[in-house]
């Protein structure tokens, strides 16, 4: 009963704890009526400036901020704008007091299945709000630095960053070097983190736990072995002593200089409990030492939760731990290493599963390879060069960076080098985790093999799919654009692939792909561009790298680069139909006769999508003029829909009232950006189709929209209000 009773106690005050803190945080907003107006802030630079395809980006802690204004924000300078344009030097640097005009926003980013949660990463990390720098404005640096202990560090991280650039600016892989030692991530490119996700060695190119251990035990054993020498100080102190404390003292500055991530975390904690039990002369058994840092992590950050480092990092030592306990007779190095691969790899599996619906089946080998390259030679070095500049030593460390990419490729290009598996529901999961918590026991527990068949169900598990004659439809919510899934019994079909957002980023790879993988799609059946526009088919060629396509149906002109790879391409005309698994679709737009020299738009791909439970009518970026044209032609009969993707993003220039009588549908979806710039969906719109009583849908309010029409009927189901978050939209 005292266990129960305490048990409860815990529970209520961490629930109190977690609760009141995110009150504060919460509360602490950008009022509604300030978005998009120009503000006149004051404030420091607190953290590592990091530098964007167009400019800067970097956290500004406001100094006695307005009313309505939070007190730390997310603020992007773009190049050529302001009055430090064209400068050498960057804008602006860790520490310095700046008074500038800036735009701001409420958090929000894209909620999709499967996608990345930005409004909870912005939560975590404390910023309230985010925006730009305006053009036009006093723009005004009013210190060249201000001490406050987050100012000095950051300013410490730029200056190492500065010389460790200096010195890589040549080399083969700068970006891994700089996410090696100050944590700099954002300087490796895509390709590089495609190869790592496929080969699992991701974690590596973290400032991960292995890497600041390692710092501790040199540290330590150089302490500890010139302690030894100094007969004054052994006597007055035991070596072992001083070795501890210096250890956990230098994984905590190499904390610091790293950016304090949650494995860094974890593992500073754990050294410094360790420190303390021996100066104490207590000892700390390993699985308490994980629960104390566990504590500590949460007590301090509460959201530590939502990243998935902190189920990765703490979940990856707790195998390690499970493992290694009822060990009796003596093992080998190497048997060792290989023990402990395999008990993070299979620990693991369920948390990347349901973090990321994937696993590299190639990770234990890539790992055996990488894990002691970087950690115990390249990391070193790059240290070592990064405090005391030697060209040799950065000459040294690029050579071994190039033969490791070159094996991680190697690895990464056989065709089964990543598991990738659905979504799965909590339940399965927990089931998954049970089988392997047990079959990490030691040797002679009884039944042990049957904890890895608990994966099995995980590993096999695919979410059901509509019935034969109903279809499943998800409205993606990828900014100012358009990608929507459609799923028959047997077959997929992509409408649109998202909006391109310049470099190396688009819709397809941060939204399309992470989808498609959490709904089990690994081919599509038919990919259908309505047009030639980037917000429509910017995404395309991402996706189609990725995922089988078996035919193309576009709009696009004849040699596009984006056909080129296509195995089967067909133009989109008028009069084209197939029926899928007791479903028909027709295309209905463009004519055959339409002229060469129309515009994009009037060319888009109208898709009709019918079955005995639902219609559903897609227009990509049809504007009034193709709408009347298209009613004339086809009339209400062809075109009544109980569902319609309002056209042009519900643009004034569409969703004629002639298109809204002929359709008469009972929902009307939106897909466009959070406070476009084009104003979409203009008011007159969206009044028109209100009074014609269609229920409205944004992309932008409510995430992604799911429509299902089945033997229930049809049903329209938001993102945003099934998976509902207490920091979505706030």
């Amino acid at each position: 009963m005292r266990w129960g009773w305490a048990f409860l106690a815990g529970a209520l005050l961490s629930f109190a704890w977690a609760g009141w803190r995110a009150d504060l945080r919460l509360g602490d907003a950008l009022a509604e009526e300030l978005e998009g107006q120009d503000l006149v802030l004051v404030g420091l630079v607190s953290d590592l400036p990091q530098g964007t395809e167009r400019g800067q980006r970097f956290v500004f802690a406001v100094e006695d901020p307005p009313t309505g204004v939070p007190h730390r924000v997310l603020i992007a300078w773009y190049e050529g704008e302001g009055d430090a344009a064209g400068a050498a030097e960057p804008r602006v640097r860790a520490g310095e007091r700046w008074r500038l005009v800036v735009r701001l926003k409420r958090p929000h980013g894209s909620l999709n299945p499967g996608g990345f949660d930005y409004e909870a990463w912005l939560l975590e990390n404390g910023m309230r709000a985010t925006g730009y720098v305006r053009p036009v404005g006093n723009h005004e640096r009013l210190d060249a630095f201000v001490a406050t202990p987050r100012t000095v560090v950051a300013r410490l991280r730029e200056n190492l960053r500065a010389r460790l650039r200096d010195g890589i600016a040549t080399r083969a892989y700068p970006g891994i070097a700089l996410a090696l030692t100050v944590g700099d991530q954002r300087a490796i490119d895509a390709d590089l983190w495609r190869l790592f996700n496929r080969t699992g060695t991701q974690h590596l190119m973290a400032i991960s736990g292995l890497h600041v251990g390692m710092v501790a035990v040199l540290v330590g054993w150089l302490v500890g072995a010139g302690w030894r020498r100094v007969p004054r100080l052994a006597l007055w102190r035991p070596a072992q002593k001083a070795a501890a404390v210096a250890g956990a003292a230098a994984a905590l500055a190499y904390g610091l200089v790293a950016g304090m991530g949650i494995p860094t975390q974890r593992t500073v904690l754990m050294l410094g409990v360790v420190a303390l039990a021996y100066v104490s002369g207590r000892r700390v058994a390993p699985l308490r030492l994980l629960g104390l840092a566990l504590t500590v992590v949460l007590v301090v950050d509460p959201w530590a939760v939502l990243a998935p480092g902190f189920w990765l990092s703490f979940g990856a030592v707790a195998a390690l731990l499970l493992a290694g306990v009822g060990g009796i007779a003596p093992v080998g190095w190497w048997a060792a290493f290989w023990r402990s691969q395999w008990a993070v790899t299979l620990g693991l599996l369920p948390a990347l599963l349901a973090l990321f619906q994937q696993f590299s089946l190639v990770s234990p080998l890539a790992n055996a390879v990488a894990i002691p390259l970087v950690s115990l030679v390249v990391t070193p070095l790059l240290l070592v060069g990064m405090v005391a500049p030697f060209p040799p030593l950065f000459g040294l460390a690029d050579l071994l960076l190039t033969g490791l990419v070159g094996a991680l490729a190697w690895l990464a290009d056989w065709p089964w080098a990543v598991w990738q598996q659905a979504a799965a529901p909590p339940w399965l999961l927990a089931v998954a985790l049970g089988g392997v918590l047990w079959g990490l026991l030691p040797r002679g527990t009884p039944g042990r093999w049957l904890g890895w068949l608990a994966l099995l169900p995980l590993l096999t598990w695919s979410p059901p799919r509509p019935a034969s004659g109903a279809w499943r439809m998800t409205v993606l919510d990828v900014g100012q654009g358009l990608a929507i899934h459609v799923q028959t019994a047997h077959h997929d079909l992509l409408y649109d692939a998202g909006p391109a957002w310049g470099g190396e980023t688009d819709s397809g790879v941060r939204v399309v792909l992470p989808y498609l993988r959490a709904v089990a799609v690994d081919r599509l059946d038919r990919l259908v561009i309505s047009h030639d526009d980037q917000d429509h088919a910017g995404g395309a060629a991402s996706v189609a790298a990725e995922r089988p396509v078996t035919d193309w149906l576009t709009s696009l002109p004849v040699g596009h680069v984006l056909l080129s790879g296509a195995e089967s391409h067909r133009p989109c005309i008028a009069g084209q139909q197939w029926n899928w698994d007791g479903v028909d679709f027709e295309v209905l737009h463009p004519p055959p006769d339409l002229p060469a020299s129309a515009p994009d738009n009037a060319r888009s791909c109208v898709l009709r999508i019918a079955a005995p439970v639902g219609r559903a009518l897609l227009l990509g970026d049809l504007e009034a003029p193709q709408e009347l044209a298209l009613v004339n032609r086809i009339g209400q009969a062809g075109l009544a829909s109980e569902v319609v993707v309002a056209p042009h993003h519900g643009s004034r220039s569409s969703s004629s009232p002639a298109l809204i009588e002929a359709t008469a549908p009972a929902e009307v979806i939106y897909s466009m950006g959070y406070r476009n710039r084009f104003r979409h969906p203009h008011p007159t719109v969206v009044a028109r189709w209100e009074e014609a009583g269609a229920q409205g849908w944004r992309t932008d309010r409510d995430g992604a929209v799911r429509v299902e029409a089945g033997a229930g009927g049809l049903t329209v189901t938001p993102l945003r209000g099934a998976e509902a978050r207490y920091w979505h939209g706030r």
